[in-house]
Parts: structure tokens; sequence; C-alpha cells
């Protein structure tokens, strides 16, 4: 027969190491979030006669990313841009950055950038290591990220990041107006995910 105390012990352990067996389950079940277009957006900016930048905004894409707690290399970031609505300072710019010479949005209207592993240096900060592809090429990149709150501990709440690389158009076959045009392209995407 058990004696009063000892169950009363066990009333109390039993919850506790099924909380704790649920938590460790739960440790590595990946965490999937979807993007909020609405509060997202990528900028592309360049050097202009080596004296300033015009900055492109592309405002419309779509997304998913996933990460997996305790296994950050497992991590997916899948975003597409819309290159068809990409914005500039003028229309003269426009015009040539929707045209055959830089993004030739009529032939690809799609940016897309995969990264296939998260390394983390803080639980705030970290690379993303994957592939860009613009205008039918596709090259390696790599994203320097910056969460506002920790990913892994958020689990099921939305997060903010900011993604920057710095990319050479020439290698996407960009190569037009070398004299007025920087070949060095600044990419800041701001982005929010929220929970699926």
């Amino acid at each position: 027969m058990m004696t009063r105390p000892l169950a009363s012990l066990r009333l109390i352990l039993l919850p506790l190491l099924a909380l704790f067996a649920l938590a460790n389950a739960a440790a590595g079940v990946p965490q999937r979030y979807a993007l909020d277009a609405s509060a997202s957006n990528v900028s592309a900016k360049v050097p202009f006669f080596g004296l300033a930048s015009k900055t492109a905004r592309f405002p419309r894409m779509q997304g998913a990313v996933t990460i997996v707690p305790g296994a950050p290399e497992q991590a997916m970031i899948d975003v597409t841009f819309d290159a068809t609505a990409i914005e500039a300072p003028d229309s003269v710019t426009l015009e040539r950055l929707r045209g055959e010479k830089f993004f030739w949005v009529e032939k690809y209207p799609t940016i897309r950038f995969v990264g296939r592993s998260l390394k983390l240096a803080t639980p705030t900060r970290g690379t993303v290591t994957g592939e860009l592809t613009a205008r039918g090429v596709t090259r390696p990149a790599t994203l320097n990220v910056t969460f506002n709150a920790d990913p892994v501990a958020q689990a099921g709440k939305p997060v903010s990041f900011t993604g920057t690389t710095t990319i050479d158009r020439r290698e996407f076959g960009m190569k037009s107006y070398q004299l007025i045009v920087g070949n060095k392209v600044d990419i800041t995407l701001k982005a929010r995910m929220v929970p699926k």
C-alpha cells in the first residue's frame, strides 16, 4: 500500500515529467513561418556615377521559412520577389531596370533567394547560405541576418529579420552602363515571419 506522502509526490512529479518529455519532443520540431508580404520588402542600392547611389525596391514578395530548434543548419528560407513590381526613383531608371539590359522582367518576372543553412553566431545574428536567381542566372549567395528576437525561443510567435548581401550585377548578365552604374549592388531584405 502506497503511503500518502509518496502518493502526493507522485502526483506532483508525473505531470512535471510529462511536461519535460513534451518540451524535449518539441525541441526538434521544425518551426514553420510564412512571410507577411504587407510587412516585407527588398531594396537594391547601386553606386551612380561614383558620387551618389540609386535604390530600387521590390515591394511584392512571398515566401516561407523553416527553423529547426537545435539544428539551425537545417533551416530553409525560400523567398520569391515580383520583379515586375520593381520601383525606382525616376521613370528613366525604372524603364532601364525593367528592360533587357537589366532585370528583363518581361522574360524573367521573378527573383528568388533560397537559403539552405542558417549559422547562428548569437541567438539573433547569423548567416544564411544559399542561392540567388535573377535574370535566369543562379549564383551562390550569403545573407547576413539579424532577427529582432531569438527565433527558436519565439516559436509560435511572429519574428522579424533583416538580411543583407552584396552581389556583382555582371554575374547575373547585367553588364550595361558600367561607366555610369556601379557593379556592386547592396541588397537588403526586411521581412516579418508569421507562424503557419
